[in-house]
């Protein structure tokens, strides 16, 4: 097992895990949190003979603190950089949230031969927020309400999100896990308030409709209905429409932080896509 940075023009580090050998396999994880989101998925297949790896996005993270460069471009070039110096060949990219979008792009980008299929799990894409075009999507007010409540208390709000609407943990009956609250808020607060407040626009005024028209390979696409963090009739269920080769599996009362709360279930059905 190994780890490791992969070095930008600019200066900054990416901070990355790879382990094991095998097929690869590549884990974008989502907003604010760390490749350590990924713990469920990395031993299961890491288990399963599998290479795993798993990068903190920059300003995420053990990776560089930015300033600059919170946008999905910059993180887009970022994985060029890693599979470039990995020298990663038909391996299959798994995004979940705004590393679903990371992955959109990423694969409508990537050199001929670096991806195999590409795995898109409660995503943002085609695009979150709402406008004339997108009448279903999410009001500007509630990412205005996000930024603020970020400037105000990053610690508290964070807390807030881990504790309710990300794991589900606000429905009735929900098995609240104290330690998956505690892990989410410790990934986040590893990163850049910067960052952080910069991402909210990235992952939800980027629009992935052209890149998902120009995936050509194999895509799955997994989304829990009762996601309260991206929506999937706004979501799920446009991108594989929009996919050349896409598949959805819709999953009933699951929330937004499924891979972590229902992870035999997600490892599973994504065994068995990576077989298929």
């Amino acid at each position: 097992m190994t780890d490791g940075y992969v070095e930008r023009p600019d200066g900054v580090r990416i901070f990355y895990k790879d382990w094991g050998s095998g097929p690869a396999l590549v884990f974008h994880h989502g907003w604010p949190l760390s490749a350590d989101d990924w713990d469920a998925q990395m031993m299961f297949f890491l288990g399963e003979g599998f290479r795993v790896i798993a990068h903190d996005r920059r300003g995420h993270g053990r990776s560089t603190q930015t300033v600059d460069g919170n946008d999905m471009d910059t993180y887009v070039s970022d994985v060029l950089a890693l599979a470039s110096h990995l020298d990663l060949r038909d391996a299959v990219h798994i995004g979940h949230s705004t590393g679903g979008g990371e992955v959109a792009r990423y694969v409508a980008r990537a050199e001929p031969g670096r991806v195999g299929k590409a795995v898109l799990i409660g995503a943002v894409p085609p695009i979150m927020l709402k406008s004339e075009t997108n009448p279903g999507g999410t009001p500007i007010e509630v990412f205005d309400g996000q930024r603020a409540a970020l400037l105000a208390n990053r610690s508290q709000f964070f807390q807030d999100l881990a504790s309710g609407p990300f794991y589900g943990f606000n429905r009735p009956g929900a098995a609240v896990s104290e330690g998956t609250i505690l892990n989410w808020w410790r990934q986040g607060m590893t990163g850049s308030a910067k960052a952080h407040y910069d991402c909210i626009k990235a992952f939800s005024e980027t629009d992935f409709t052209d890149d998902l028209k120009a995936i050509g390979v194999p895509t799955l696409v997994m989304h829990g209905d009762d996601d309260q963090i991206v929506p999937y009739t706004d979501a799920g269920l446009l991108s594989a429409k929009l996919l050349k080769q896409g598949q959805l599996i819709l999953y009933p009362g699951y929330p937004h932080g499924m891979c972590t709360t229902h992870p035999e279930v997600i490892n599973r059905d994504l065994l068995k896509f990576i077989n298929a």
